[in-house]
């Protein structure tokens, strides 16, 4: 069927029945999930030269970009999408600079952002004429959608300046003071009037791009296996990282849809915490599986990082997930010590066996624990909410 060129961009019902991603949404997760890609990637390679440090800090600034990038095309496509060609075509510029980004990523990690600027100033030019297609189309949020477009000007110009007198190696300080601007912008704008995203959709969003995220921590692991295997004799100790790797990435998976995010997303106060917390949860599901390759690297005698870094980055990552996870989603459905107590549990015993040989398998253990016990938790719930029915 031929899309209409130009529909007007009127605000979407949240509260639309069977709202699902499309599948330009769906193409647009898959473009991003190569920054994403780009960035694990480097994080592995600074743990194996030893500059752990380094590297964490950097995949933090990259993953952001990645992260942040993503997140305003996410928001706005579930309150706003026409989905006319129009709207395809400035959804096709921000693939475009996201795709500029990703490339950027190793640069990123050379302390060298000018790539990733460029990439954003062509995902902010197609954003900023969505918002002033919304202030057109949606009369009754038209102080809201030129607060966007205005505020989105605004910074990115702040970065092109940052860009041209720094020569895209901007410092940390710097860094942090656009990034609190940028996060600025969705608050001063929201307080003229909430967006009308659709809650399962943007649930739905979420789950997907986890899911991906979990593929490439799969992929990772499955290369740096393949090439250990390649090799005569490959080192028994291989096996728990394979056991541990696909233990934990299957919990993970198990336990952020163990209960429906959508149930609690009600408005902006639970929306912008819920939405930003994510940075932790899809950041440290790709820092697992840079981890991962580390141990095997380490257990190959590929790597410069001792075996307490290289461990380190399999559990940290493991207590980051635990951690966000109760914060931004569990915590929403149950608050009590019900929940409260397994997942700190299972944090403090992942930080632990940092310490302990064969960690990555130990780590994978302790995601099962934690499992078991959710799964009994959530058990015990559905059948006291069906006897009270």
């Amino acid at each position: 069927m031929l899309r209409p060129i130009v529909r007007p961009l009127s605000p979407r019902d949240p509260h639309e029945e069977h709202r699902t991603a499309s599948p330009l949404e769906l193409f647009t997760d898959l473009c991003y999930v190569v920054a994403v890609a780009q960035a694990a990637l480097s994080l592995h390679h600074e743990i194996t030269h030893d500059h752990a440090a380094h590297g964490l800090v950097w995949f933090g600034v990259s993953f952001f970009a990645i992260f942040w990038a993503w997140l305003n095309f996410v928001w706005i496509n579930s309150a706003y999408d026409s989905d006319d060609v129009i709207n395809r075509l400035l959804t096709l510029l921000q693939i475009l600079g996201s795709l500029v980004l990703a490339a950027g990523v190793p640069r990123m990690f050379e302390e060298d952002l000018t790539l990733g600027i460029v990439g954003y100033v062509i995902m902010r030019v197609g954003l900023v004429l969505m918002w002033l297609r919304a202030a057109a189309g949606d009369p009754d949020r038209r102080q809201t959608a030129m607060r966007y477009a205005r505020g989105l000007v605004a910074v990115q110009t702040g970065w092109v300046i940052a860009l041209l007198v720094t020569g895209g190696h901007i410092p940390i300080w710097l860094f942090v003071i656009g990034i609190t601007l940028d996060f600025g912008v969705p608050f001063f704008a929201e307080r003229a009037g909430q967006t009308p995203w659709h809650p399962h959709h943007i649930a739905e969003r979420y789950g997907l791009f986890f899911i991906i995220v979990l593929g490439e921590t799969i992929l990772s692991v499955t290369i740096g296996l393949q090439v250990a295997f390649d090799k005569a004799d490959p080192p028994a100790e291989l096996w728990y990282v394979v056991a541990g790797g696909v233990l934990a990435t299957f919990c993970g998976w198990w336990l952020y849809f163990a209960r429906e995010n959508a149930d609690v997303l009600s408005d902006n106060s639970v929306g912008f915490v819920w939405g930003l917390g994510h940075y932790v949860i899809f950041g440290a599901a790709a820092a697992l599986g840079a981890g991962l390759a580390a141990r095997i690297d380490h257990y190959t005698h590929h790597s410069e990082a001792s075996d307490l870094v290289s461990s380190a980055f399999v559990t940290g990552p493991g207590a980051a997930f635990f951690a966000a996870l109760w914060l931004v989603t569990i915590r929403l459905h149950d608050p009590s010590i019900r929940t409260a107590g397994p997942f700190a549990a299972a944090i403090v015993a992942m930080i632990a066996v940092t310490f302990v040989p064969y960690s990555e398998l130990w780590a994978g253990l302790i995601g099962v624990a934690l499992l078991v016990t959710e799964i009994w938790l959530t058990t015990d719930r559905d059948e006291s909410v069906g006897a009270e029915s």
